[in-house]
């Protein structure tokens, strides 16, 4: 396999890990922006209080986004495996 044909397969795999984690990058940051408002607003200025929320966001992110992230990175290894077999 041609080093080229490597280079555009890892860039491949790098943009699809970007587009998977997207979403859960998304909540997170989304929740810790809401988190830090609220603790603005009430002069409440607790660590807890800023994790439990994003850490319960996250899993259900990740939950309900679960089984799509493993058909793209299935479907992603099928190729990859097709490709080398040739």
């Amino acid at each position: 396999m041609p080093a080229a044909t490597l280079v555009q397969h890892a860039q491949a795999s790098l943009l699809l890990m970007v587009a998977l984690s997207l979403p859960v990058v998304a909540v997170a940051a989304l929740v810790g922006l809401i988190v830090a408002a609220l603790q603005s607003a009430s002069q409440v200025q607790d660590a807890t209080l800023a994790h439990l929320p994003r850490l319960l966001a996250v899993t259900a992110t990740l939950v309900a986004l679960g089984p799509w992230i493993g058909r793209e990175i299935a479907s992603f290894a099928e190729r990859m495996f097709l490709l080398a077999g040739q």
